[in-house]
């Protein structure tokens, strides 16, 4: 399972302050958040900063403060930002989720981990961190972990699409195709054919030996995906062609994908069905 968005952060919503807001510190938030969503940081600096400045106590406001700095690289910064968030108000998720997005940055996996939980124990509801802590024990091969995170997201918010590919994910991995198969049937039932649920589905015809309609499936992804989409769905063309015998396409689909991700599995296994054939 890849999730490119690793360390993205997620806006912050709902954070309240404490206390009334001043309608202008509302807006200029809302203005940072919309610069950092575009990576404008500098613009997101100065209008977070002003919101802070008309209510220091602007808990959102500091958690997007905290998520700039750590766009930027700057650790120490942005982890002031979101324990002052903490300070202000313990009760909300978004700054515990921060300092996990934080502590995954710079490879402190166990601290990353414990964040996340703590911003699930404050709202179990949480969405980006029950993705990010199911990533995280599929990573580290815990697949019944994984499988109970991801479980519980597809309850609480049925419609992000992380929850049901990671389930299904994790369902392959514990050896129970025919379950992950109902459960990505039923996933694009709900939310129709997102990218990753195509992908899971190219997967499934592998599975069944029909390299031609997974190739089919996979097509239109390497054109018009994002980059890490774009990145997986060459890398699984890759190993379609292969299946077929046509080397020279799966090696062509290979060198796409790692242009596109240097560091994708999926591609490297491809490169090494060559060495194997030839």
């Amino acid at each position: 399972m890849t999730l490119r968005a690793m360390f993205v952060a997620v806006l912050a919503s709902g954070c309240a302050a404490s206390g009334p807001l001043a309608p202008k510190a509302i807006a200029l938030n809302d203005l940072g958040a919309a610069a950092y969503a575009r990576d404008d940081l500098e613009h997101a600096e100065a209008e977070l900063g002003l919101a802070i400045e008309y209510n220091p106590r602007f808990t959102e406001a500091w958690v997007n403060f905290g998520l700039v700095e750590l766009r930027r690289g700057n650790f120490t910064a942005a982890r002031r930002r979101f324990v002052r968030a903490i300070e202000l108000n313990p009760d909300l998720p978004a700054p515990f989720h921060g300092l996990g997005l934080l502590d995954e940055r710079v490879g402190d996996l166990f601290e990353a981990e414990r964040n996340y939980r703590e911003a699930l124990k404050v709202d179990p509801g949480f969405g980006p961190a029950r993705v990010n802590l199911g990533r995280m024990l599929f990573a580290r091969q815990s697949f019944d972990e994984a499988r109970e995170q991801f479980l519980r997201l597809t309850e609480v918010a049925p419609r992000v699409v992380e929850g049901w590919s990671g389930l299904v994910e994790a369902m392959l991995r514990l050896g129970r195709e025919h379950e992950a198969d109902e459960i990505l049937d039923r996933a694009r039932s709900l939310l129709g054919e997102r990218p990753q649920l195509v992908m899971l589905v190219a997967r499934r015809l592998l599975r069944q030996g029909d390299a031609s309609s997974a190739i089919a499936a996979l097509e239109p992804m390497t054109r018009d995906g994002n980059e890490s989409t774009r990145a997986a769905a060459y890398a699984w063309s890759a190993v379609a062609h292969a299946m077929q015998g046509d080397i020279e396409a799966s090696q062509s689909a290979v060198k796409a994908a790692l242009r596109l991700d240097p560091h994708s599995d999926v591609a490297r296994y491809a490169s090494r069905i060559r060495t194997n054939v030839n």
